[in-house]
């Protein structure tokens, strides 16, 4: 497990410290200004990093998981425009649909490593070895049969699962077709490849955590520019235009979204209770106000999720109100609590349970709802509490930490404002990062400071 291992200097990149007046001081603080201080690269460019980070995983991460599931051989069949949510994460670029029917071998050999093969009439490319292509449709199940009798496996994985949707992409039709085709002997050996189905999607690389850094950079200078007066004209600009200022820019640098970013408000005034779920509304920004978004990218094949705050200054005040920099300081607090509970093997119900704990000694109204990254947003892996759900998640939640897996550290505290009459401000924050094993870095760092808008 060495490859996959990202080098300490990575976390070091990003522990820079970042003080606010009267409060405590916390690591990790990293502020931006503009995408534009970051490359993009062009669809065409993307391709050759993206196909060497596949290639690499299929290459060392697949027989590592293969052989921890247990599995001889794993199958994952296509149809197109139905693919398995799979499917994209296994493939060389581009590759824009499963051509008519694409079947995909994976065997694992004696020796440990992985034969990769395609069924397919239209045949992949590399690191695929093509073992049939170009018939009708019941010859290319004839071929399937046949390539998997060839190996004798003992153990073959399909993609079907009741409780997690990116492990049960084999449809019910492909399902039967291939019992239709298989010698009878070998329909008990074809078993749930739910196990490898998840690990595959939640371990991530030294090569994935390397690019990491700058897909959420890009992400959070986004945010920086729409929480700015370059976007923002009190009194005049709607949150609805930020929310579409982000959707555009992101649109504008072909950074797709996996959502329609959002944008909301708090002021005083505006009733936010201690027990409230989400404090926010829409309508024309003003001065004064607490200003929320939440916006997720993919690039490189890697997703993000990010929630961060902004203040909208009155013509009066020279800085953020103390009662705010408590507040943010209140939250960023809260992630260190959550943060130090992560352990190798541990549930994400056990460190949901046990951050809640320490959250409630400290007098801290928290709310925990973080969840694993990866190749999409709301990830396969521990599911560390639910915005709607402080208690135990059944299956999702009882799934333990991996080292070297990505999250979206997200969850909100509640704190009471002396500058709006002891209303509370909801604070909702949201920042990628990764578990190395002994502890959580943000992929680029983390909100210590107010966004400003003047």
């Amino acid at each position: 497990m060495k490859r996959f291992l990202l080098a300490a200097s990575l976390g070091l990149l990003f522990t820079t410290q970042c003080t606010l007046a009267d409060t405590p001081s916390f690591t990790q603080g990293r502020e931006f200004t503009s995408a534009n201080d970051y490359q993009v690269l062009s669809l065409r460019q993307r391709v050759a990093p993206e196909n060497t980070i596949l290639n690499e995983r299929l290459a060392s991460l697949l027989p590592t998981l293969m052989a921890e599931s247990g599995l001889d051989m794993w199958l994952v069949i296509n149809r197109e425009y139905a693919e398995d949510p799979v499917y994209f994460t296994l493939v060389p670029q581009p590759t824009f649909a499963a051509r008519r029917t694409t079947m995909l071998v994976f065997h694992r050999k004696a020796d440990g490593s992985v034969e990769k093969l395609s069924i397919n009439r239209y045949p992949l490319s590399a690191p695929y070895e093509s073992v049939w292509s170009g018939g009708d449709l019941d010859q290319q199940w004839q071929a399937l049969a046949q390539e998997i009798v060839k190996r004798q496996p003992n153990k073959i994985g399909i993609n079907v699962s009741k409780h997690w949707p990116v492990a049960d992409g084999l449809s019910s039709g492909l399902h039967q077709r291939l019992l239709d085709v298989l010698p009878k002997e070998y329909h008990a050996r074809l078993t749930p490849a739910e196990p490898l189905v998840i690990r595959w999607l939640e371990q991530r690389t030294a090569a994935e955590l390397a690019v990491y850094p700058q897909i959420v950079s890009l992400a959070r200078s986004v945010i920086a520019e729409a929480f700015s007066n370059k976007v923002i004209t009190p009194g005049v600009t709607t949150t609805d235009d930020v929310a579409w200022y982000l959707r555009e820019r992101f649109e504008q640098l072909d950074l797709p979204v996996w959502f329609m970013p959002y944008v909301n408000l708090q002021r005083a005034g505006v009733a936010c209770d201690a027990d409230t779920p989400y404090c926010g509304i829409s309508g024309i920004i003003q001065r004064g106000d607490v200003l929320h978004t939440d916006v997720g990218i993919c690039y490189l094949k890697l997703c993000t999720d990010t929630q961060e705050m902004a203040y909208v200054m009155q013509n009066d005040e020279a800085t953020v109100p103390d009662g705010l920099k408590a507040a943010l300081a209140k939250g960023n607090r809260w992630q260190d609590i959550l943060t130090a509970e992560f352990k190798v093997q541990r549930s994400g119900n056990e460190v949901l349970a046990a951050a809640l704990a320490v959250t409630k000694r400290a007098g801290i109204n928290a709310s925990i709802y973080s969840h694993p990254l990866g190749f999409v947003g709301h990830a396969p892996g521990p599911t560390i509490g639910m915005w709607d759900n402080q208690g135990p998640t059944a299956v999702q939640g009882d799934w333990p930490l991996y080292a070297n897996t990505a999250y979206a550290i997200e969850g909100n505290i509640k704190h009471q404002l002396p500058e709006w009459r002891d209303q509370h401000v909801q604070i909702k924050l949201e920042q990628s990062a990764y578990f190395d094993g002994k502890q959580v870095i943000y992929l680029a760092g983390r909100q210590l400071k107010w966004h400003l808008i003047r």
